[in-house]
């Protein structure tokens, strides 16, 4: 259930990031011998489930015997011509804003992998994150609003890294607007876990929007009207780099990268 979940939500995040809608998508399987039909029940289920809920469908794929499980999905996405948000559309002065909160999917791997410890109520929290992450399909709503749109699966400082490169740009951020929940606050509080770990770490699937600020007022009403958390966390900046709180970050751990 969780590895479906994942297909759905890392993919449908991509096309929320350039503003589409979901449409339709192939499924291809290399299946070892200890994958049984229990396994599959439960799979696809959750599978359909998703596709009920964000109204898409599967088209075809493939299914094939192998020593290794293997899921290879592509996903395809619709929308008007021209609208599509694009990484290299921020402009100076432009607000900085994320969806959702930061850090939770990292917090509930790193329970997973026993590098920290919680109480039983906030390790079932941290773990579902993790393996449950959820999609809010926003970018469509908000692509007429907004310059440049990216989804935080590498890590917040890496993708927001993305969008300010293109353009050799920079970003302002105020670490204490970067949105948190209760719960990992009282962990950061606590110095069990730290923010540069936080805002390093993938697989949050929320995205970083900018938009001048003249759309201010009418992204918080779509952001309301749908009931996704939006915060504006900086500016974009004419000095190229990341600034957290006016200092320029030097060294940083280091953001996941598919291509390392």
């Amino acid at each position: 259930e969780s590895i479906a979940n994942k297909i759905v939500t890392c993919n449908l995040s991509d096309i929320s990031a350039m503003g589409a809608c979901p449409y339709c998508y192939t499924l291809s399987l290399s299946i070892p011998k200890n994958i049984n039909e229990i396994w599959f029940k439960k799979f696809t289920k959750k599978l359909y489930s998703l596709q009920k809920k964000y109204n898409f469908f599967l088209i075809g794929g493939d299914i094939s015997k192998t020593n290794k499980f293997i899921i290879s999905s592509n996903f395809f996405g619709h929308i008007k011509k021209g609208k599509i948000l694009k990484r290299k559309g921020a402009k100076i002065n432009d607000n900085i804003w994320i969806t959702g909160n930061i850090g939770e999917s990292t917090i509930g791997l790193k329970i997973k992998q026993k590098k920290i410890k919680v109480n039983y109520l906030d390790k079932k929290y941290f773990l579902n994150k993790y393996l449950y992450p959820n999609h809010f399909s926003f970018g469509d709503k908000i692509c007429n609003y907004v310059s440049s749109a990216i989804d935080i699966s590498d890590g917040f400082y890496g993708d927001l890294n993305h969008l300010i490169n293109d353009k050799n740009l920079g970003a302002s951020i105020k670490t204490n607007l970067i949105p948190y929940s209760l719960k990992t606050r009282k962990l950061l509080n606590n110095r069990i876990i730290s923010i540069d770990s936080l805002l390093s770490s993938g697989d949050d699937y929320e995205l970083i929007f900018t938009a001048n600020s003249k759309n201010s007022s009418i992204i918080k009403r779509i952001s309301k009207k749908n009931n996704v958390k939006i915060t504006m966390v900086g500016k974009i900046v004419k000095k190229k780099g990341i600034y957290m709180d006016d200092k320029k970050i030097k060294i940083v751990e280091k953001s996941f990268d598919h291509f390392a």
